[in-house]
């Protein structure tokens, strides 16, 4: 019998310190500032460099959350980011999920070489690119049409494609692609590549102007006849070659395609995300309902509002609970038999948009206006149920795992 981490709603003392730690900074740096960089809709280069002076911003600091025996680390981190400010949260974090695609399907040798380099100094701060949805393949990855080509004269591969929705697209150090090398095989036949930094025929394409998490920078990337070293294809050719030959005959054995193997360990996390969003607007529609005063009275004192606050905390913590349970199965190896995962991201991103919209009712006309930040809080929640897999994609794969049939 394999011995494993019992699960426990206890947290360590080493687990208290870093989420107080991390609540901290967001209280006293991202709060602040969340307004100012809404606004701007640019990279916060400055927040990001405060967050690496203390190392908050590192490789290590994710690194040692992710191997947190419990599972817990990366969650109770990406709670409390993201309960300070969701576009500064994922200006912060949005490295990680191209840290993910290295690790998730790159060697230990590419991992110790690449993913260092993401982060860059505290003095040279860098950012890194997971590049997987494109213009005509978002949900549906088997449609992705961005070709990895080997050149068998020189080892290298030429990607040709174009990429969008790529969370710091064109400006990141490092950019890790997902791309087809056979077209025939679908998502069977794609692999991820890591594109150095310099690399000619790497451009950003389209910024987009975005309803929410406008801190967060998110483009177009176009790839036109990248050449890259045959050592930057993740995982090495050997074992690409046998994984396209098992697809060729129809052997189902091994780890599914590039994106899903990066999407698979990252559901939980944004499902924290999620839940540090709806605990900022709860815990702040709670204070104003205590305080605002209408018809001679708090209006927590009206039963509609205290219902309603008594769902909202509700929800939060099942969505929490939800996220614990499926970070500490993936990190104690325990098979997700009911799509756990994604269970975690479907409702955590639902009750985001759930509590936002509820907090923005409560506090009437002042929840519409910017003067408050629920109504930031509100935009920045309606991405977690399209992103990383919409509500629906989410659903088909809880339905298929739960019933082992191919539903459409």
């Amino acid at each position: 019998m394999t011995a494993f981490t019992p699960f426990s709603l206890q947290l360590t003392d080493d687990q208290r310190t870093v989420q107080d730690w991390v609540r901290t900074f967001a209280s006293d740096v991202l709060r602040p500032a969340a307004a100012e960089w809404d606004e701007r809709e640019e990279t916060p280069w400055p927040i990001l460099q405060e967050a690496a002076k203390i190392g908050l911003y590192s490789l290590d600091f994710f690194s040692t959350q992710a191997f947190d025996p419990t599972g817990l680390g990366i969650p109770l981190t990406m709670e409390e980011l993201f309960w300070g400010d969701a576009g500064l949260g994922l200006a912060i974090t949005g490295t990680t999920l191209a840290a993910a695609g290295v690790v998730a399907n790159g060697t230990p040798d590419q991992v110790a070489t690449w993913a260092p380099q993401m982060f860059g100094t505290p003095d040279d701060v860098k950012v890194a690119a997971f590049c997987s949805s494109e213009p005509d393949a978002g949900s549906d990855v088997s449609a992705m049409r961005t070709r990895a080509t080997y050149d068998e004269a020189t080892g290298d591969w030429i990607l040709n494609g174009v990429k969008t929705w790529a969370t710091n697209g064109g400006i990141a150090h490092i950019h890790v692609v997902v791309a087809t090398t056979d077209p025939a095989l679908g998502a069977r036949g794609q692999a991820s590549f890591v594109i150095p930094p310099g690399t000619p025929g790497l451009t950003q394409g389209q910024k987009f102007k975005k309803h929410g998490i406008r801190a967060s920078h998110t483009a177009e990337v176009v790839l036109d006849n990248v050449r890259i070293p045959g050592d930057c294809l993740l995982g090495g050719k050997d074992k690409l070659d046998e994984r396209l030959a098992r697809a060729r005959t129809g052997t189902t054995a091994g780890r599914g395609n590039a994106a899903m193997a990066t999407f698979e360990s990252s559901r939980p996390a944004v499902g924290a995300q999620a839940v540090g969003i709806a605990r900022a607007a709860y815990e702040y529609a709670l204070d104003y309902a205590r305080t605002r005063h209408q018809f001679g009275r708090p209006i927590i004192d009206n039963q509609a509002i205290a219902f309603t606050l008594a769902d909202m905390r509700t929800r939060i913590d099942a969505a929490r609970l939800l996220v614990w349970r499926a970070s500490w199965m993936a990190a104690t190896g325990q098979p997700f038999e009911a799509a756990e995962g994604s269970m975690s991201k479907l409702y955590a991103g639902e009750t985001a948009k759930w509590v936002t919209t509820n907090a923005m009712q409560i506090l009437g006309g002042n929840g519409f206006t910017r003067e408050y930040p629920v109504e930031r809080m509100h935009r920045d929640s309606a991405i977690y149920t399209i992103f990383e897999g919409t509500s629906e994609i989410q659903r088909l794969v809880i339905a298929r795992t739960i019933s082992g049939v191919p539903i459409r």
